[in-house]
């Protein structure tokens, strides 16, 4: 057996194992680590995107189009996904023993990444690497799947069944495996020179960050930015790992991601970015009896939750609250508001006896409203039926801007809400948390936004 050394862990995403030739320039990164005295755990994405035969999305594609009226269990659902993985890292673990490296594929319940039972977005419970470390000490670089584990065992699954991390789950497995064996550092590398202060396809002059803190990447992560998983940044940040963001198709030096106590003050209290996310709808509804509003608002929450629909930007007034929704599940929430009937107060001896609140969107959009309305006229002698009317912003983002303690530096707020405000930018709701103020804007505004912020905070003079 060889002694161990120092371990590394080096992720590779989908472009970079996609073509033989990215194969060959990431492999030289393992084999450069290699050299330099590094034991290296290897994870990697499944080979391209959308189009490419054995990307996650196309493999999804494929089981979809069986039947359209037929959705696949997420059980199947996560064993067709995890094919990509599987394929790429059998392709990478013989292109290393092609370039004379020994190499071992390993799925990831062969790895020992034990998750819980969520199909599609599943957690890692425990890790027991094994076989990872016999391969290490045999001097033969293990090549592990990423996004996927498997179940534990029970007597209902005598084997484990196949689960997958959630989009961007790679980068969770390389994470966890660091913290798991003890890592050195843990490299992500990506088609990008490290984390940049904007998406690069928006803002050209986007600078790459030298240094970062964990916070910050978690933050951008969470607000839209792709180069990091957000799980993989808060397990990195928990456990203290070193992390660097790289570009497997350039030497630069990438972003070496530090704990906040580690930055220097000029790190944790600037603007670290500009991020934009999700396509999203925004819900306002009117309740036009100030004193019956949060019985009506907490059974429109309860709904949601029941049907799964995740809400967030909430807003309020005495007679009116809002919500967002992602713009998939805004049919969802849609239908089930439409002709919701909320009963409020119940005293047969009074007259009216209780108030019958009942929800209609825009023409157009109230079928359930305009069918049930009507069988509720027999009831208005013995109670108040009262339209609850809700409109629907659904052509919305999020543009945030990242920025470190900026609650402490005062007019932070006012100059993103001018910036936008001034160049025609409507905004329909405002949030922030301890680092990040974000806007909801118009989606086919969202480049707009985003350059106009960047260019405000300076983000692109190379000064970072």
């Amino acid at each position: 057996m060889a002694p161990m050394g120092k371990i590394l862990v080096q992720k590779f995403g989908g472009t970079s194992v996609d073509r033989p030739e990215h194969r060959k320039l990431a492999a030289r990164k393992v084999i450069a680590a290699k050299e330099a005295g590094y034991d290296v755990v290897v994870v990697v994405s499944a080979i391209g995107r959308l189009g490419a035969p054995y990307a996650t999305d196309t493999l999804v594609r494929e089981l979809r189009q069986i039947d359209a009226a037929f959705p696949p269990h997420p059980r199947e659902m996560d064993m067709m996904m995890a094919c990509g993985e599987i394929i790429s890292t059998a392709v990478m673990a013989v292109t290393l023993q092609s370039m004379g490296r020994p190499a071992v594929a390993l799925s990831g319940g062969q790895a020992g990444i034990i998750t819980d039972g969520a199909f599609g977005n599943a957690r890692i419970v425990s890790l027991h690497p094994q076989s990872i470390v016999n391969a290490l000490e045999a001097g033969i670089t293990p090549v592990v799947c990423g996004f996927q584990g498997v179940t534990t065992v029970t007597e209902e699954s005598e084997h484990g069944s196949i689960t997958t991390l959630g989009r961007g789950g790679s980068d969770t497995t390389a994470s966890a495996l660091g913290a798991a064996l003890n890592a050195a550092a843990v490299e992500i590398y990506t088609d990008v020179d490290g984390v940049k202060t904007a998406d690069p396809d928006m803002v050209p002059d986007a600078t790459t960050l030298d240094v970062c803190t964990y916070e910050e990447l978690a933050e951008i992560a969470h607000l839209g930015a792709k180069v990091v998983h957000p799980r993989a940044a808060e397990i990195a940040m928990d456990r203290g790992i070193p992390l660097w963001v790289k570009s497997t198709f350039s030497d630069h030096p990438g972003t070496r991601i530090v704990a906040d106590s580690d930055a220097l003050e000029h790190v944790r209290s600037r603007v670290t970015g500009v991020t934009h996310s999700g396509r999203i709808a925004f819900i306002r509804l009117e309740i036009p009896n100030e004193a019956d509003k949060p019985a009506v608002e907490q059974e429109v929450y309860r709904l949601m939750a029941r049907a799964d629909v995740n809400i967030f930007l909430t807003s309020f007034s005495p007679t009116a609250f809002s919500f967002a929704v992602s713009r998939d599940m805004y049919a969802t929430a849609r239908d089930l508001l439409d002709g919701m009937v909320v009963p409020v107060g119940a005293d047969p001896a009074k007259r009216p006896a209780s108030t019958l609140y009942i929800f209609k969107f825009l023409e157009g959009l109230d079928l359930a409203y305009r069918n049930q309305r009507p069988l509720l006229k027999s009831l208005e002698s013995f109670v108040d039926v009262v339209d609850v009317p809700g409109t629907a912003f659904e052509n919305g983002t999020m543009v945030s801007v990242v920025a470190g303690k900026h609650r402490q530096v005062p007019g932070v707020m006012a100059t993103v809400y001018e910036t936008l405000t001034e160049a025609g930018i409507p905004v329909h709701q405002v949030a922030d948390s301890e680092s990040s103020i974000s806007c909801l804007v118009p989606e086919n505004e969202a480049e707009h936004a985003v350059r106009l912020l960047h260019a405000k905070f300076k983000l692109g003079d190379g000064s970072r």
